[in-house]
């Protein structure tokens, strides 16, 4: 799409999952060609027209290539030449098996720029581990420092290791692409997703390094500093749903007080216990249920509003309904764009959550089929007659 920012880069890319196509992803987005290449059956992860699976891998084209053929690394490599990023997130020792490694490519392409997202990095004494999301989580601590309401570690239901490595990578990828242009050299990113996700634990990181403390699961008390009230608080519930809340943080002694005036200066406010930061967490359960009685009310929304008024950090529990409807702020910047899906139909997509003045990216496309764009990647990409196309099909070295 012609005015895109990163228009004429091509990827080449081997990620799976989900960590490498959020990286390939938000390089499309914005202008990437970039070009899949998986097996021919993958595992079942989902429907590429729908869903989470239709939302990693819009905007890319896809190409069903065999390689355990010697012709499908040869045709790995054929692109990689024609190609800026080359970007995978196995474990370290898989492209270097199909001699799709950066020193092997540096042979084909020399400016070549291969990012290499594997779990746990090329180096160390796990750099052989093979990982998942979870698993990295509860690597980096993340499981034991969120716990369920019976102290037992639970950590994330969803991988958010996935969405850090991803992120990370893409940055990589831009600023490896960076050093290309202003030097002429290709580069060979090592990213560590187990290191991406560790770096972003908060607080508890620096308290570990520094103070060399033993960290224990939070709750609902505040990480950053000393606040109360602090937590989630019940909500009037409505006809849809019932299960309604709201999160409420307060950390100085102004904010305290705007809270009081905001709700209308209760009896209970002005009781001894409640003076100082310091009491009102030492007595954050009374606290709690008399803000609770107050929010239960009221509906969320109207919680937070009135204290947002009243510059008093509120903000509603939401749940998937709220995010995908009625979330007012997510209309207005337009964050569920919708793509054609199958037919008539269409899908909505998450947005691209910001934007550039110069000219912004774009989500053109639902996910390919495995194998979808295959024609286009070996025909106008390649330049493979169809008499050499139909034969690779005949040969297993690609599918259709």
């Amino acid at each position: 799409m012609a005015g895109l920012p990163l228009e004429g880069i091509r990827v080449l890319d081997f990620t799976w999952v989900v960590a490498g196509p959020v990286a390939t992803r938000i390089l499309a987005d914005h202008g990437a060609q970039v070009v899949k290449i998986e097996r021919k059956q993958p595992p079942p992860l989902g429907n590429r027209k729908l869903g989470l699976q239709c939302d990693l891998h819009r905007n890319k084209i896809s190409l069903a290539l065999n390689m355990a053929e010697p012709r499908g690394v040869e045709i790995a490599r054929m692109l990689a030449a024609k190609s800026d990023l080359v970007m995978d997130n196995f474990s370290a020792r898989v492209m270097r098996t199909w001699g799709m490694d950066y020193q092997s490519l540096r042979a084909v392409k020399p400016d070549i720029i291969c990012v290499s997202m594997s779990g746990l990095g090329h180096t160390g004494p796990r750099s052989s581990y093979v990982s998942y999301g979870p698993t990295l989580q509860a690597l980096s601590g993340y499981t034991t420092l969120m716990a369920d309401s019976n102290g037992e570690p639970a950590g994330y239901g969803y991988s958010y290791a996935d969405m850090c490595g991803g992120y990370t990578g893409a940055l990589a990828a831009l600023i490896a692409l960076w050093s290309r242009k202003r030097t002429g050299r290709g580069q060979f990113v090592d990213l560590s997703q187990f290191e991406a996700v560790t770096s972003v634990i908060g607080v508890s990181l620096m308290d570990i390094s520094v103070n060399n403390r033993v960290q224990e699961a939070f709750g609902y008390t505040s990480q950053e500093s000393p606040s109360a009230p602090h937590g989630v608080y019940r909500c009037r519930g409505s006809e849809q749903d019932d299960d309604r809340w709201v999160a409420i943080s307060v950390h100085s002694q102004p904010e305290w007080e705007r809270l009081v005036r905001a709700l209308g200066n209760p009896a209970w406010a002005n009781d001894p216990k409640f003076r100082t930061l310091y009491l009102r967490m030492r007595n954050h359960e009374d606290l709690d249920s008399h803000l609770t009685r107050w929010t239960m009310e009221r509906s969320a929304e109207d919680v937070m509003v009135t204290l947002q008024a009243a510059q008093v950090r509120a903000g509603v529990v939401s749940n998937g309904a709220d995010l995908c409807h009625r979330d007012p702020q997510l209309k207005a910047r337009g964050f569920w764009p919708t793509v054609r899906s199958v037919g008539d139909k269409t899908t909505a997509v998450t947005g691209i959550p910001f934007r550039i003045s110069s000219g912004s990216g774009a989500i053109r496309s639902a996910g390919p089929e495995v194998g979808e764009n295959g024609d286009y990647v070996l025909g106008e990409i390649l330049g493979f007659s169809v008499a050499e196309r139909e034969e690779l099909l005949k040969a297993g070295v690609v599918w259709p």
